[in-house]
């Protein structure tokens, strides 16, 4: 292969003993026995075991003497079989060893700050500082060679499906959600900048206009927000946009994208359902709380809001006079629950806007609850059989305005189902979220939202036209077990539809010039109706993974304050720099 190495440490078996070969690496563990000495020599590709004795090539054991962990060293020796009984079956190199004729020490190394031959846990913090050294783990190696085999294989499964991969730019103009976009200020055009994509979003969009009504990118993108354990301020989605669809077409090509990756790299999974279901968010908010809902488990809710609307209990009742709702959570054998979890169930309400969690608990006498005193016998016989309660059950109850009612509830069915480990680890429950709404109305700004972006279609042009707050955005996304992994939509194409949606949010014409003059004018020469969806790469993988943030399968993360440890970033920039830049800094005393 070259003069370090004839062989990475992975690739000699029994069917080498007796060639002399090369190894180069890193020394994944001295141990010294006896006076002899071995060693696990590390690469990427995987382990060998390495001997050398005082008896045998005298100059090499001598040298060997000086190699600690991590050295990177080069090895010539011969590949002979392990002494019986010593074999390693849990190496692909396990049957063999290699005998040392000459060591060079091509590198030395300081003791690292943390153990990299051991799976031990390590703060968080040093381990992003150190990252180059983390990387050497096993762990994160796996997780990286991951991640670039499921890129290729998005890459090749598209291109057989005739798209076509298109770099868009990185430097672009501001978007209407400038208080999230990294600014880039131009030195040649003073007081000027450009942004950082949050996506590719008009670009994708300029492109079918174009003509290419196959389009993906591999893209990064780029959000300045606040961080949570699944977000970065710099972070990669499969992007796709496609000419001449409709929602359906999209979804198709997504699913069976997905399956296929399933099968490759977690065979060991059963996906739920397929074709993956598909639920309006009405249903999905109404039966699970949440948008992304895990299928993994049912426990769906039921609304007895018609029912509590009449009782004596005043948290039902004047949640629903003020609109709201009441929401049901009936939890099979939930009676076994201890006061203690229970208060744990309320607390993770609360922590979601919820004022509190009632309930009632089914025994062997009957339901009891210290609610029940503000019902009648009719109006709780009429709750369990809405709930299809049963002996042994207990139901939770959240009342407010249908978000926070269903939202936190949603937010408690997870925990209880993680409390009764009623969660299948070896089970992917696919789902398709659809007909979100439209708009959201921001009422202490006092005008409309894009739930998803401006440029988004409606189901009907008299939707937006008549009833903008209850109007319904061709928009989709797709979950996996309780996690966003893509979300897209049809686009507008037609003019008289974009100008109405801009009219709505308030976006002006003079306004909508200089935010989308280049895109309202390519509208202009012909746009085809078109689609697209974004996946969030980095969480797809976390799931294949089975790790717990997105940190642990990106090469070079930022931290939870989207910090990056390990180079110093963000940092000052020399004043004549900022100068030239035609920029002033201004800190406030605290």
């Amino acid at each position: 292969m070259s003069k370090f190495r004839t062989h990475t440490c992975n690739d000699l078996s029994a069917s080498n003993i007796g060639e002399s070969i090369v190894l180069s690496g890193w020394v994944n563990r001295r141990r010294d026995h006896g006076g002899v000495i071995f060693i696990d020599l590390r690469d990427r590709y995987g382990l060998t075991q390495v001997v050398s004795e005082p008896e045998n090539y005298a100059d090499a054991h001598e040298k060997m003497d000086e190699v600690r962990s991590e050295y990177v060293v080069m090895i010539e020796g011969e590949v002979r079989k392990r002494p019986s009984g010593q074999e390693n079956s849990a190496l692909d190199t396990g049957e063999i060893e290699i005998l040392v004729k000459s060591v060079k020490i091509l590198n030395p190394s300081k003791t690292p700050p943390f153990e990299i031959d051991q799976a031990k846990e390590v703060n968080e913090e040093l381990r992003l500082k150190y990252r180059y050294l983390d990387l050497r783990k096993e762990r994160l190696k796996k997780n990286i060679l991951l991640r670039n085999k499921v890129i290729k294989f998005i890459r090749d499964f598209l291109d057989g499906e005739e798209f076509v991969e298109i770099e868009t730019p990185i430097l672009i103009k501001g978007t209407p959600e400038g208080s999230r976009e990294y600014l880039v200020p131009s030195r040649l055009y003073e007081g000027t900048f450009y942004v950082l994509p949050q996506s590719p979003q008009q670009l994708k969009q300029l492109l079918m206009i174009a003509g290419f009504d196959k389009y993906f990118q591999i893209a990064r993108c780029f959000r300045d927000e606040d961080q949570r354990g699944d977000r970065q301020p710099e972070f990669t989605q499969l992007d796709i946009e496609m000419s001449f669809v409709d929602m359906e077409d999209v979804m198709v090509v997504q699913e069976r994208l997905l399956i296929e990756l399933c099968e490759k790299f977690a065979p060991h999974k059963k996906v739920k359902e397929t074709p993956f279901p598909v639920l309006t968010y009405d249903e999905a908010m109404n039966l699970y709380g949440s948008d992304k809902p895990d299928l993994r488990f049912d426990l769906p809710f039921s609304d007895v809001s018609d029912i509590a609307s009449s009782s004596k209990f005043s948290v039902f009742s004047s949640a629903i006079e003020s609109g709201g709702v009441v929401k049901a959570l009936r939890v099979p054998g939930g009676s076994e629950f201890t006061r203690k979890q229970i208060d744990e169930f309320t607390e993770i309400a609360k922590i979601y806007r919820a004022k509190g969690l009632a309930y009632i608990i089914i025994d062997n006498d009957g339901p009891r609850s210290p609610i029940l005193k503000f019902f009648e016998e009719d109006e709780i016989a009429l709750i369990l059989e809405r709930c299809n309660a049963e002996t042994g059950d207990i139901i939770f109850f959240s009342a407010d305005k249908f978000e926070i009612a269903c939202e936190s509830l949603g937010y408690v069915r997870l925990a209880v189902a993680g409390t009764l480990e009623l969660v299948d680890p070896d089970l992917f429950a696919f789902c398709w979220i659809k007909d979100f709404p439209m708009f959201e109305y921001d009422e202490e700004e006092g005008h409309f939202n894009a739930v998803h972006h401006p440029f988004t279609a409606p189901h009907s042009f008299e939707d937006i036209e008549k009833n903008p707050e209850s109007a319904l955005a061709k928009a989709y996304d797709i979950a996996l077990n309780g996690n966003e992994i893509g979300g897209g939509s049809i686009r507008i194409h037609e003019q008289k539809i974009q100008k109405k949606v801009f009219d709505i949010l308030g976006i002006t014409d003079e306004d909508a010039e200089q935010r989308f003059g280049h895109m309202l004018e390519a509208f202009e020469y012909g746009a085809p109706p078109h689609g697209g969806i974004a996946w969030g790469l980095d969480r797809l993988v976390m799931i294949f993974a089975n790790e717990p943030n997105i940190r642990e399968v990106i090469a070079f993360p930022k931290d939870q304050k989207a910090k990056d440890l390990m180079l110093g970033a963000p940092s000052p920039m020399p004043v004549e720099q900022l100068e030239e830049l035609h920029i002033k800094v201004d800190l406030k005393e605290e």
